[in-house]
């Protein structure tokens, strides 16, 4: 992420935020790419210095002032993994609160549309069998999605690779 918020959204990292002193906590809303490739779903593993070093993750990252979430979707993946990917379906809104924020993860069904992962903002990458998403150690927030991504993934017709 390039302006440095999310370290706790599900997305390859960015640099460590300070947790706000005093007052609300900061509600941060994040567009998150479940792209999709054949029956693969891609995930990033965050760099080992980051706020959960090591864990895995979907791309995306926080929404930008004027920024619809297609829009923010589009930017994080070329920024972090220099790939093109089309929203085909939005997931339900997860929220979980961390001690130094509130997320919002807006999650969209994303197909693949062209370019290999490259790792610009994360350690690696993979095309995983979305039933297998449970066997790899992702942030909390993330709990609820992956049950969603899996159920979706696994009851739905998704359109071929390429528009």
């Amino acid at each position: 992420m390039t302006d440095g918020i999310a370290e706790l959204v599900t997305a390859c990292p960015g640099s460590i935020i300070s947790p706000p002193t005093g007052g609300p906590l900061n509600r941060i809303d994040a567009a998150i790419a479940i792209v999709v490739r054949g029956q693969k779903v891609l995930i990033c593993q965050r760099k080992a210095d980051d706020t959960f070093g090591n864990f895995w993750e979907f791309p995306g990252g926080k929404q930008e002032d004027g920024e619809t979430l297609e829009q923010c979707l589009a930017r994080e993946l070329r920024e972090e993994l220099a790939i093109e990917a089309r929203p085909i379906a939005r997931l339900p809104v997860v929220e979980h609160d961390y001690p130094q924020m509130l997320i919002r993860l807006h999650p969209f069904i994303c197909a693949h549309v062209s370019g290999e992962p490259e790792h610009l903002e994360c350690q690696a990458s993979r095309w995983i069998d979305p039933q297998q998403l449970t066997k790899f150690e992702f942030p909390p927030a993330n709990e609820d999605l992956i049950r969603q991504t899996i159920a979706f993934l696994t009851t739905s017709e998704l359109p071929s690779e390429s528009p």
